[in-house]
C-alpha cells in the first residue's frame, strides 16, 4: 500500500461540559460517527494529502484469516488483524489491499464464496487480547473490494467465524464473539439466506458468551460444529474461561442448535473451559482444541530440581529459610538475576530481623511479564470424536507445555488434512503437526517463521501445500512445513509508538505488537530493491512486544527501548552493547507495577536525566544506570487481577523547565510537579472517571499549556475526551469538537504554529488550526 488514505478534518473547539461517564459506547453513536467522518473526509480542506509508505514489511503485520481459491491456490486473499484485507493472485508475490475504502481495516474474519467471487468480512479481531480493535459488523463486496456494504451486525464488535454456503451466496451463518470489555446481546449465531439483508440469531448463551469457533462438514453444509466461548476483560483483569463454554452442534445449516459438551460426553465441562477451536475431517470425526484454565496438579507442574527455585520459597518458614546452604541460596540469588548486594549472608541477616520473609524472594521475581509464561493452568488439550460429536477423548497422554503458557485466549485453532484423518495441525506459540491423531505432536516451526500462529490453508488437492498466516506475516510450505517461504510485502504491522533523531537524514523508530522495535531513515524506499543489495532499509533493534523510544539527541546511537512491562534497555547501536535498566524495588518492598506499554522518557533539559513510570515515577540521573523514585503512588492503587494495572502510562516534562511534570495513569488520574516531584497535585479530578490517560503533553509554545488525551477503549466507550489548559491544570477546556466517535491515542502540537493540533484516534487522524 504505496499510499495511505486518512481522514484529517478541520475542527473547532467548544467549552469544557459536565456529563457522566458512558461504559459502552451504543451502536448509534458508531454508526453517526461513521456518517459524520465519511462527510468530514469528503469535504476536509486538506484530504489530497497524502501518507506514503517507508516500511518496514519484513514482518508484515499479524494475519488472522485466510481465504485460498480452491482451483487457482496461487490466489488468495490476507486479513490482517488491523492492516484490512489484502489479495494476490501470484502466490504471494505481490498483494493489493481491498479494503481500503471500508470504514474500519480491523478483521477478525473472512469468507468468500468463489464461484460468484462474494466476499464476506467479519470486522474486529476475534483473539481477545489488548491489542484486538473492535469492528463495525459484516461488510460485503461483490466487486473484490472497489466497493463495500455493511449488512448489519453493527454492534458485534468482534466476530469469531464466517460461513458462506458453497451452494448459495447468499446464506451465510456467522459466530459472533461479541464485545471485548462489556457484554452485549448481539453475539452467538446468526444467519442470513438473503446475504445479509435480514438476520435471525439461532444461538444465544448470555451477554458474556460468544462464539469464537464455527465449522461445517466437508460434505454437508448443514452439519456444523460451534464452540462458545465466556470470558471476561477489563483493564485489570483477564477471564478467559467459564461454565458456558462449549461445543454446540446444528444438523440445519445452523438453524438450531445442541450442546454436544456435556458431562457424559467425555469433553471437559465446568468453569474451567477456554477457548475451543473446532474441526471437521467429516460428518463423523471431529477434532478439538481446548485452552484448559483448570489448574494443574502442583506435581506435575515441573520436574524436581537440585537447585533452589521460586517457587520454592512461596510456603517456607523461616526456620526452615535459615537452615537452606549458603552456596545453593547464593546460586539461586546469582542466577535470578539480584543485584550483588542480596547475598545468602545477608538475605538471612533480613529474614532474622523480620523486614523480609522468604515469600518476599518469590515476589521479587514475580512480575506481569513472568506471570505470561509461569502458569499452573493445564493449557492445550486435544479432543477427538468419531461418533458425530456424542463422546469425546483426548488424544494424547502427557501435557502439550510450551504451546499457550497463560495465554491461549489468542490463539485456539485446530486443523485437520482434508486427505487423511489422523494428519492434524494445532496452532500457539508455535506450529506442531501430528501424524497418529493426536497421540505425538512435532513442531514444523522454522527459523524464517514468526511465532504466533492463526491460520491455516491445507490444500484439498496437494495436503503437503499449505499457507499458514501468523503473527510476522504469510508463509508458505510444499513439504508439509519442511521448508518454509516467506510472503510479505504488505506493510501493515502495529506500532505502539514512534520516534525520529536528528541525524541528515532523520531516522524513524518504532515498537510493533509482536515484532520488536525497528529503526528506518524517513526516506527509506519500500520496494525490492534490497533483495539485490543485501542492504534492507530497516534496522532490527530488539525483539519481543516493542515499545518506546528514545533517542539521545547528543549521539542517536544511544538508544533507550524495550519490550512489554517496563522491560527496558540502554542500547549502543554502534558498538552493539545494551545494558537493562528496569527499575526493581527493594527485597521486602511491594514490586512496582509497571504498564504492558511503560513510558519513558529523556528529559530535553538534561539527555543524561532519564524518567520512567511504573506505578511511581522514577528517575535516573545517569542514563539509566540506577533510578530513585520522585514520587509516591501516582496511581489509585491498582485493582485485583492478572494484568498489570495502577500503573502510569504518560509522561511528559516541560521544555521551559526542567522538573516541571506532567504524568498520567490507567485508572484516569493526572499529576502535575513543579518542583522535579518533591510535590506532586492532582489535576484530573473534574475529568470523566477511570479512563486511561494516553497522553499528558506539555506545550512547547506556553509555560503553562497542557493537553490531556483520556481513552475508554477498555471500557468499550469510543466517546472522544481531549483538553487543554492554560492554567498547569487548575481547569480545563473540552477540545473534542466535531471528532466522530472513536477512541483517542494522541495529541501533537505543531512545532512552528501553535494553532494547529493533531489528534490520532483508532479511526482516523485530525487536524485543528483554531
Amino acid at each position: 500500500m504505496s499510499k495511505l488514505r486518512l481522514s484529517i478534518a478541520l475542527l473547532s473547539f467548544c467549552v469544557l461540559c459536565t456529563y457522566a461517564q458512558q461504559m459502552s459506547t451504543e451502536k448509534s453513536v458508531v454508526d453517526n460517527a461513521l456518517k459524520q467522518k465519511q462527510a468530514m473526509t469528503s469535504s476536509s480542506l486538506v484530504k489530497q494529502i497524502q501518507f506514503e509508505n517507508i516500511g518496514p514489511t519484513i514482518m508484515s503485520g499479524r494475519v488472522v484469516d485466510l481465504a485460498v481459491n480452491p482451483e487457482i491456490p496461487s490466489e488468495f486473499y490476507v486479513a490482517y488483524a488491523s492492516g484490512g484485507l489484502w489479495h494476490t493472485i501470484n502466490n504471494g508475490t505481490s498483494f493489493t489491499p481491498i479494503l481500503d475504502n471500508a470504514e474500519t481495516q480491523n478483521v477478525g474474519d473472512i469468507a468468500v464464496h468463489w464461484p460468484s467471487r462474494t466476499i464476506y468480512v467479519g470486522t474486529g479481531e476475534n483473539n481477545a487480547s489488548r491489542s484486538s480493535y473492535a469492528g463495525i459488523g459484516v461488510l460485503k463486496s461483490t466487486d473484490n473490494g472497489k466497493s463495500w456494504s455493511n449488512i448489519g451486525l453493527l454492534d458485534s464488535h468482534h466476530i469469531g467465524r464466517i460461513l458462506v454456503n458453497p451452494n448459495d451466496k447468499d446464506h451465510i451463518v456467522v459466530g459472533v464473539t461479541g464485545h471485548l470489555y462489556s457484554p452485549n446481546d448481539q453475539r452467538g449465531i446468526y444467519t442470513s439466506k438473503d446475504g445479509g439483508n435480514t438476520w435471525t440469531q439461532t444461538l444465544f448463551v448470555d451477554n458474556e458468551t460468544g462464539i469464537i469457533d464455527l465449522q461445517h462438514s466437508p460434505d454437508n453444509f448443514d452439519v456444523m460444529f460451534a464452540t462458545a466461548w465466556t470470558k471476561d476483560r477489563k483493564a485489570w483483569n483477564f477471564k478467559g474461561n467459564g461454565n458456558n463454554s462449549g461445543i454446540y452442534k446444528s444438523t440445519d445449516a445452523g438453524n438450531s442448535w445442541t450442546k454436544v459438551s456435556t458431562e457424559d460426553s467425555g469433553f471437559p465441562v465446568g468453569e474451567g473451559v477456554g477457548r475451543i477451536g473446532i474441526a471437521m475431517f467429516n460428518d463423523t470425526t471431529i477434532y478439538a482444541i481446548h485452552d484448559s484454565q483448570f489448574r494443574r496438579p502442583s506435581d506435575d507442574k515441573k520436574e524436581e530440581s537440585e537447585g533452589l527455585v521460586k517457587d520454592d520459597f512461596k510456603q517456607m518458614t523461616t526456620a526452615k529459610f535459615l537452615e537452606l546452604d549458603d552456596e545453593k541460596l547464593n546460586e539461586f540469588l546469582k542466577t535470578n538475576g539480584f543485584p550483588d548486594k542480596y547475598s545468602a549472608q545477608s538475605v538471612k541477616q533480613m529474614v532474622r530481623s523480620g523486614n523480609v520473609k522468604p515469600i518476599d524472594l518469590a515476589k521479587y521475581l514475580e512480575d506481569a511479564n513472568s506471570m505470561l509464561f509461569d502458569t499452573p493452568v493445564v493449557g492445550a488439550e486435544v479432543y477427538k470424536s468419531e461418533d458425530s460429536g456424542r463422546t469425546w477423548k483426548k488424544t494424547h497422554d502427557t501435557f502439550l507445555d510450551g504451546i499457550y503458557f497463560s495465554y491461549g485466549y489468542y490463539f485456539g485453532h485446530i486443523y485437520v488434512s482434508p486427505a487423511n484423518q489422523d494428519h492434524i495441525y494445532i496452532y500457539g506459540v508455535p506450529i506442531l503437526k501430528s501424524k497418529d491423531g493426536g497421540k505425538t505432536f512435532v513442531s514444523i516451526s522454522a527459523e524464517n517463521v514468526h511465532a504466533d500462529h492463526h491460520a491455516l490453508w491445507i490444500n484439498p488437492k496437494n495436503p503437503n501445500h499449505l499457507i499458514n498466516g501468523n503473527d510476522g506475516g504469510v508463509n508458505i510450505t510444499y513439504d508439509d512445513g519442511e521448508h518454509w517461504i516467506k510472503n510479505n510485502s504488505p506493510s501493515v504491522g502495529q506500532f505502539y509508538a514512534i520516534n525520529v533523531d536528528n541525524e541528515k537524514p532523520y531516522n524513524v523508530y518504532g515498537g510493533l505488537q509482536d515484532n520488536g522495535v525497528w529503526v528506518g531513515a524517513h526516506n527509506a524506499r519500500e520496494d525490492s530493491r534490497w533483495h539485490q543489495s543485501g542492504q534492507y532499509p530497516w534496522e532490527s533493534i530488539m525483539g519481543g512486544d516493542g515499545m518506546q523510544i528514545q533517542i539521545d539527541s547528543r549521539n542517536s546511537d544511544i538508544v533507550y527501548t524495550g519490550y512489554q512491562f517496563g522491560n527496558y534497555f540502554r542500547i549502543n547501536r554502534a558498538s552493539g552493547e545494551r545494558n537493562y535498566i528496569q527499575p526493581k524495588h527493594q527485597l521486602g518492598e511491594n514490586p512496582y507495577r509497571f504498564n504492558w506499554q511503560t513510558p519513558i522518557l529523556l528529559s530535553p533539559h538534561n539527555q543524561d536525566i532519564l524518567y520512567l513510570g511504573g506505578n511511581k515515577l522514577m528517575r535516573s540521573m545517569n542514563q539509566g544506570n540506577d533510578f530513585e523514585a520522585i514520587s509516591d503512588d501516582l496511581t489509585k492503587g491498582g485493582k485485583p487481577g492478572n494484568v498489570a494495572y495502577g500503573t502510569l502510562t504518560t509522561i511528559s516534562e516541560s521544555p521551559f523547565q526542567f522538573g516541571l511534570i506532567y504524568v498520567g495513569s490507567d485508572d484516569g488520574l493526572v499529576h502535575v510537579s513543579k518542583n522535579a516531584g518533591a510535590n506532586w497535585t492532582n489535576i484530573s479530578s473534574n475529568f470523566p472517571q477511570d479512563l486511561w490517560v494516553s497522553r499528558v503533553v506539555a506545550s512547547q509554545h506556553k509555560k503553562e499549556r497542557v493537553y490531556v488525551i483520556l481513552n475508554g477503549y477498555r471500557w468499550d466507550n469510543f466517546e472522544v475526551y481531549a483538553y487543554k489548559s492554560d492554567d498547569f491544570g487548575q481547569t480545563w477546556k473540552d477540545i473534542s469538537a466535531n471528532i466522530p466517535a472513536s477512541p483517542v491515542n494522541v495529541i501533537h502540537e505543531d512545532p512552528a504554529n501553535e494553532d494547529i493540533l493533531y489528534i490520532g484516534t483508532d479511526n482516523g487522524v485530525y487536524v485543528s488550526f483554531n
